[in-house]
């Protein structure tokens, strides 16, 4: 798996972008009064790692025109370091468009955290190839990684075809393609055969998968882990056997990866990951991690993983990389981390949490 030679932006993602507001001190939804705003999507989440580390990202995403919403959202994208582009569509009357809204708490001991998304008039729905200059963005800026997430491709019939047609745009140019599935069942309702024919294309096309087990089985049609023993091993050879059974059907792809978790409660985790690249399997055994809330961990390992590659490590150290960024994202408030530079990263993953001065 080679990076191409040169490039402006070194991930390109496609988005659609929205706001998440968190109740403080880890109350729940149906008691808070007092909450923490923020400018959200689970692809920016992922690009967020190579943005604060100094790389250049660009999303292409749609706002709602002259909204305050929008504003909040594009000042937070800045401040992030990601840049952007898209179409501001008019909002039309108060029930047109707007941006997606999700309100989700963290959750505290055996208390679980609670998500509710609301989607409805979402902007994003309306993402269209036509609005963005492909060849100039693929062919004469260029980009090292194409990175998109199976929520954009099941968001509507239009951004499945947005996606797809980024996905050929990105090959034709030499671009390397990852694809994190992110099935979810509410997106497929009354749509399976199409949605399984357009991720199967564009896992086709893709050089890096990433899912777990239930995105594999449902979104592509792979059969699942056999079921095991409860030990770590059984779990680890079952995904492993998995993983093969996706090889074979997109030998395109050379780099597969999925998390592992165990919830003992909110705040603790068992965090491990599982990756086959090149033919070498690299595995973190899952091992305990402190969480404060847990909304975006799986975004963050994306992030770091792909980070990983663009710096032209050594396989074993992407997953490594990428489990410490998801356990940083852990640890915030909000769900994308900003780590400070690598080394913060490198002492999560050593499990070095002394303080430097």
């Amino acid at each position: 798996m080679k990076i191409r030679d040169q490039y402006t932006y070194s991930l390109v993602i496609p988005t659609s972008m929205g706001v998440r507001i968190t109740p403080v001190d880890r109350q729940p939804v149906n008691m808070s009064n007092l909450y923490m705003m923020q400018s959200t999507s689970a692809e920016s989440n992922v690009g967020n790692i190579s943005a604060a580390l100094g790389k250049r990202v660009k999303l292409l995403t749609t706002f709602v025109k002259d909204s305050e919403i929008s504003y909040f959202i594009k000042g937070e994208l800045r401040k992030r370091n990601i840049e952007f582009e898209g179409v501001d569509v008019p909002q039309g009357n108060p029930w047109g468009y707007r941006h997606q809204f999700n309100i989700a708490d963290s959750g505290f001991g055996m208390r679980g955290p609670r998500v509710l998304n609301d989607r409805a008039g979402e902007v994003g729905k309306t993402l269209n190839v036509k609005d963005f200059d492909l060849e100039r963005i693929f062919e004469k800026e260029g980009a090292a990684i194409v990175h998109m997430s199976g929520l954009i491709g099941a968001l509507s019939p239009e951004t499945s075809e947005f996606c797809l047609e980024i996905a050929k745009a990105a090959k034709k140019s030499g671009a390397l393609i990852s694809f994190d599935l992110n099935y979810r069942a509410s997106f497929w309702a009354g749509r399976k055969k199409e949605l399984r024919e357009v991720f199967s294309q564009i896992a086709g096309l893709s050089d890096i998968l990433v899912g777990n087990e239930e995105d594999f089985q449902l979104a592509l049609g792979i059969k699942g882990p056999e079921a095991g023993g409860k030990e770590i091993s059984d779990k680890i050879k079952g995904f492993k056997e998995m993983i093969r059974r996706v090889k074979e059907n997109y030998p395109n792809a050379s780099v597969f990866a999925t998390t592992l978790r165990e919830v003992v409660n909110a705040n603790t985790h068992m965090w491990g990951s599982i990756m086959l690249a090149q033919d070498e399997w690299t595995v973190v055994e899952p091992r305990e991690i402190p969480v404060y809330d847990r909304i975006g961990g799986g975004d963050g390992f994306v992030g770091g993983f792909l980070y990983a590659i663009l710096q032209g490590w050594a396989p074993e150290k992407w997953s490594q990389f990428g489990w410490a960024t998801g356990a940083m994202v852990a640890t915030l408030l909000t769900d994308y981390g900003q780590p400070m530079d690598e080394d913060q990263v490198w002492a999560i993953y050593e499990g070095n949490a002394r303080v430097k001065r």
